[in-house]
């Protein structure tokens, strides 16, 4: 029997670099997969030599499955997953293992927990999806404002802010992530349900400015909800786009009117291969990039109970760290339960406020 380990598929990538600098920074010593021999070999030198490498490529499962055995915590970057993720979650669920992805794709959570997650809990496999900035702040800050709050609450409202040029920072995979979500259908938790929902947007006091955020698909709708049970209401809000969010929002509502016109979905796929094949530059380090989450715990009037915001930096550097975080804790303890899991049931509330600490990202101003 094979000592467990952490394995990072998707380790010469982007986000994928930047999880293995901080996994060995922390001292594990993951196995570095991919679909590029010399980029593997390459990065494991760059870190200082002897990690394991393994060749695996998405086109053909069996690579991913050999590279994954039970009790293994397989971290996936390999995106966008909606087209690439399927094979790293089979791999993890029918070796046992547990899953941590990168993806803040919101069709592909969906999947998570709406598809994959009872084959996962029947294996004893773990699925973890959304781990990084896309959507661990917005479930902690949640957690805290709901444990705050108390069972009055009804309703909460999370609303994600970046300053600092993101549009610079991004990397090709978020970008052709994102083109790969705008003829998807958005979805809320509204009246205890997930329900379908395209280009609400609302305000947020963000440092005594009124920012708007456009509502979003995300985990937090899948994960608040069981462990919340007088929740009816969640909504997810990013606020990336300053200005621009109530246009997109215009658009968003568009969406299912331009997702059937003919060859729609065609052109974007062919746009977003175009944006990956060019996208390899290195994006630039987020310097000046810092990022706000915010959540507000309402009653089923609409009055405000409690509020929570936390501060971090650059998105990018925060995902590689929480990911790094839960890789190692989850190698070392376990995590709480199989099947679909969000960041809160996987390792604790306070636990996971301990690892998003150590990611630099901490609550400032509660209320």
């Amino acid at each position: 029997m094979t000592t467990p380990r952490i394995v990072l598929f998707g380790a010469t990538g982007f986000t994928g670099r930047l999880t293995a600098e901080a996994l060995v920074t922390g001292g594990a010593r993951p196995l570095l997969a991919g679909r590029d021999p010399e980029k593997l070999a390459g990065l494991a030198e760059s870190l200082g030599g002897g990690l394991p490498t393994a060749v695996a490529d998405v086109s053909r499962p069996e690579s991913v499955r050999r590279i994954v055995a039970p009790g293994d915590v397989l971290v996936s970057t390999v995106g966008p997953f909606l087209r690439w993720g399927e094979a790293a979650v089979t791999a993890a669920t029918e070796a046992g293992a547990v899953y941590l992805d990168s993806t803040g794709e919101p069709t592909f959570i969906k999947r998570i927990f709406q598809r994959y997650g009872p084959a996962a809990a029947a294996r004893g496999s773990a699925l973890i999806t959304a781990f990084g900035y896309d959507y661990v702040p917005g479930n902690l800050a949640a957690s805290l404002a709901l444990r705050k709050a108390g069972p009055e609450a009804a309703r909460v409202d999370i609303g994600y802010f970046v300053r600092g040029d993101m549009a610079r920072r991004s990397s090709a995979g978020t970008r052709a992530s994102a083109l790969g979500m705008v003829l998807e259908p958005m979805y809320g938790f509204r009246e205890g349900r997930i329900t379908r929902e395209h280009g609400r947007t609302r305000p947020f006091a963000v440092d005594g400015r009124r920012r708007q955020g456009l509502s979003m698909g995300a985990s937090e709708h899948f994960t608040l909800p069981p462990v919340h049970q007088g929740l009816r209401e969640v909504n997810v809000y990013l606020g990336w786009l300053g200005g621009l969010t109530r246009a997109a929002g215009v658009v968003a509502r568009a969406t299912p009117v331009l997702a059937a016109l003919p060859g729609v979905r065609r052109a974007t796929e062919a746009l977003a291969d175009r944006v990956l094949r060019s996208g390899t530059r290195t994006p630039p380090p987020g310097s000046g990039i810092s990022s706000q989450t915010i959540a507000e715990a309402y009653d089923g009037g609409g009055r405000l109970l409690a509020s929570v915001r936390l501060d971090g930096g650059d998105p990018y550097d925060f995902t590689a760290r929480v990911l790094a975080w839960a890789a190692t804790t989850a190698l070392a303890d376990g995590v709480r339960g199989a099947g679909a899991l969000g960041p809160v049931d996987a390792f604790g509330l306070d636990g996971l406020l301990q690892g998003c600490a150590t990611a630099g990202l901490a609550p400032r101003d509660a209320r």
